[in-house]
């Protein structure tokens, strides 16, 4: 026989679920018909029908595949420039033999609490004053505010991956006669892999999307693909705007595809405690 259920617990089940009702209108509102608008205008022409006329406009343009490509070029060195500061800072912050408290994380991650924008009219200040200025070094500025921007959001991820890093799988390899370099080449980067591609994920895209460092540390001489999807937008330039951002969305999409595998091969790996 099934247990009986009372009135009283059924009620409060579906009280429960009344919970979920704002999260679902702001996901609707905010979300779902956004992105629902976005495919609507790239796939439509000016007078609403549809049309792969934004698509042909975007492929056949020698400039927006030009911002693409310094896009993905500022991306990618960006990325790699995050990751070889960020990786030893995470495991010295996340091995208690160097790091007993967590202050340390709490100062490499503080400045995420400060707005954007300030942080950015504060680099461009800083790097004005150090001789870096943006008119006459936007490559050097730019990428400069880039990494200082995004570094601990490669941080925060590899932190918290290297927190469960097997301690018992590193010391064995040390037992069986490795050297530091291979112990960290066959024990704690391949355990640590997920956490590089969550970090890479949580950097390329939005340097790639970013429009308000570039534009504002290279003085406008550096137009990224997200200079590009808002200026169309102002501009009253919708399906070519919507569809570049739809291209974003192709590559979010790719980089959570391999972010997913990467996590499930981990899973099935198992991890340990550090």
């Amino acid at each position: 026989m099934k247990p009986k259920t009372s009135r009283g617990s059924r009620f409060f089940a579906l009280k429960r679920q009344y919970l979920a009702i704002p999260y679902g209108l702001f996901l609707a509102l905010f979300v779902v018909i956004p992105l629902l608008l976005i495919l609507f205008y790239a796939f439509t022409d000016s007078e609403g029908t549809f049309s792969f006329a934004a698509a042909e406009s975007f492929l056949t343009s020698g400039a927006k595949w030009s911002v693409l490509f310094t896009s993905l070029f500022v991306g990618i060195q960006t990325t790699l420039i995050c990751l070889v500061i960020g990786y030893p800072v995470a495991y010295l912050l996340a091995n208690r033999k160097y790091n007993k408290n967590v202050v340390l994380v709490m100062l490499f991650v503080m400045p995420m609490w400060i707005n954007f924008v300030l942080r950015t009219g504060a680099t461009r200040d800083l790097l004005s004053w150090m001789g870096i200025d943006g008119g006459e070094h936007p490559w050097e500025a730019t990428l400069i505010g880039m990494v200082y921007n995004y570094l601990p959001f490669t941080i925060l991820p590899l932190y918290t991956t290297m927190l469960k890093l097997d301690k018992s799988q590193i010391e064995a390899a040390s037992d069986l006669g490795c050297n530091p370099f291979q112990v960290f080449l066959r024990s704690i980067l391949p355990q640590s892999l997920p956490g590089i591609v969550s970090a890479a994920e949580m950097v390329f895209m939005p340097v790639m999307s970013s429009y308000v460092i570039s534009d504002t540390l290279s003085e406008g001489k550096i137009t990224l693909f997200g200079n590009s999807i808002y200026f169309n937008f102002s501009n009253s330039l919708w399906n070519e705007g919507s569809f570049m951002a739809f291209v974003m969305l192709i590559l979010v999409a790719l980089g959570m595809l391999v972010s997913g595998l990467t996590g499930h091969k981990s899973e099935e790996r198992g991890t340990g405690r550090w």
